[in-house]
């Protein structure tokens, strides 16, 4: 009945390791709470079925229920989690007050990360109820650019963004931070065209892509950034181009569905990393090697 955290780690990543000694530290700290690692690449079903994409990440579990999960290096972020699943519901009124701001900041930074923010049941690409796949079909329909947040897979967000909107349903979409409400009204506004006006339009993703490949002479798009590969193989053609002195850009594929699924069609090249010079395909890992 007490609260399990799971790190999904990898043996070649730093952050990793990093992590695994704020979670020994923790361990000391709460000694109620089990805390186990999984190697992430050597178990890809479990991976797989949790959606794990990158590590660090970070599942918490009570009563073999998923209660919330941290994607991300983020030690502060970690220690708050721990200790407020491991208090449960035994929180003080002032401790109480102070989750609840910092909630509403994050909730305020989720709603404005971008123009438009879908927050729905699922992903745009595999929506999880009538409502958000209705949704996500309007939107795409009138060409609208927007990013979507799945309140499946955090469930501070799913009940405190219906407290913090006041609109007790989902899906909810947001334009420029402000609350436009959910399908019926999305639906309301496509009938008298006002849906237009109001979304920001979609540049097309090929113009998109062509503009990314060129937005440097040496592009890569990979897993992670610079300063941080989220796996092996993005990790090491970084240690090839370092070690040339090569002047690259970089593009965190993980940081956006549409590009990651979109190029891989538009360069005909199904794996990352991806390497460009001049706006042309080198290749992958091996190519480069």
């Amino acid at each position: 009945r007490s609260l399990v955290v799971v790190h999904f780690w990898a043996p070649w990543a730093p952050q990793c390791t990093q992590m695994n000694e704020v979670m020994a530290a923790l361990a000391k700290e709460h000694a109620q709470v089990s805390f186990v690692k999984l190697e992430a690449e050597a178990l890809p079903e479990i991976s797989e079925k949790y959606e794990i994409t990158s590590v660090p990440t970070f599942l918490f579990f009570k009563n073999s229920q998923k209660v919330d999960r941290l994607d991300g290096a983020h030690a502060p972020e970690l220690t708050k989690k721990v200790q407020r699943h491991a208090s449960g519901s035994s929180l003080s009124v002032g401790s109480a007050e102070t989750a609840k701001e910092d909630l509403n900041v994050r909730l305020k930074k989720l709603i404005n990360a971008a123009p438009c923010m879908l927050f729905m049941k699922g992903s745009p690409k595999e929506p999880r109820c009538g409502f958000s796949k209705q949704m996500v079909e309007i939107l795409n329909k009138h060409g609208v650019s927007f990013s979507s947040f799945d309140i499946f897979s955090d469930e501070e967000v799913r009940q405190g963004l219906k407290t913090y909107s006041n609109w007790p349903t989902y899906p909810q979409l947001y334009v420029a931070g402000e609350l436009i409400g959910g399908l019926d009204i999305v639906k309301e506004l496509e009938a008298s065209g006002e849906l237009d006006t109001i979304c920001p339009k979609a540049q097309k993703l090929e113009d998109r892509l062509k503009n990314l490949i060129n937005k440097a002479p040496v592009m890569l798009f990979m897993k992670g950034s610079k300063q941080m590969a989220k796996c092996g193989f993005s990790k090491q053609i970084l240690e090839i181009l370092n070690n040339t002195g090569v002047d690259y850009e970089t593009f965190d594929i993980l940081e956006d569905e549409e590009v990651r699924q979109g190029l891989k069609t538009f360069s005909n090249w199904p794996t990352y990393p991806q390497l460009y010079v001049k706006g042309e395909l080198v290749g992958g890992l091996d190519i480069v090697k």
